[in-house]
């Protein structure tokens, strides 16, 4: 079983593996590294957000995170009003996550991230990011036998 949402660090990916997952998706993390994809804008905006800077909504069509921006206002708007699913599909309209997250608008796109994006405070090249999430593994793994041999 692959363990999905929430994970962004070693400590994290220890967490799941103890409830019997056999290994972790990291998505958030990676969005924030060289190598990805992503405007350099949507990147900044990921390692300044803080807890509470996302929204789950869109439930009634495919539920996503997103950070808050004006579009997410807009969502919101609609959803609360509770108007047909049909509103909600014309607002996204075409090209909203391209818009966002590929060419930087802050403002009107679709900012798609996890809530780990409040614990990432910079931007690595993805095998540092791979290095550091298992040193953390694994020093929490020493932390907890520790633990475990002090009782």
């Amino acid at each position: 079983m692959i363990a999905a949402g929430g994970v962004g660090s070693g400590r994290a990916m220890l967490a799941a593996m103890a409830l019997g997952a056999d290994g972790v998706q990291i998505g958030t993390r990676f969005v924030a590294s060289h190598e990805s994809s992503g405007h350099r804008a949507f990147k900044d905006k990921i390692i300044e957000s803080v807890d509470g800077d996302t929204g789950l909504v869109l439930k009634r069509l495919l539920p996503v995170r997103l950070l808050k921006n004006r579009f997410l206002e807009q969502v919101r708007e609609v959803e609360n009003r509770c108007e047909p699913r049909e509103s909600l599909e014309q607002l996204l309209g075409r090209g909203r996550p391209k818009r966002g997250m590929f060419e930087g608008d802050l403002d009107e796109g679709e900012l798609e991230i996890g809530q780990v994006s409040a614990y990432i405070h910079d931007i690595k090249p993805a095998g540092q990011i791979v290095k550091d999430i298992w040193k953390e593994f694994n020093q929490a793994i020493k932390d907890m036998s520790q633990l475990h041999c002090q009782t």
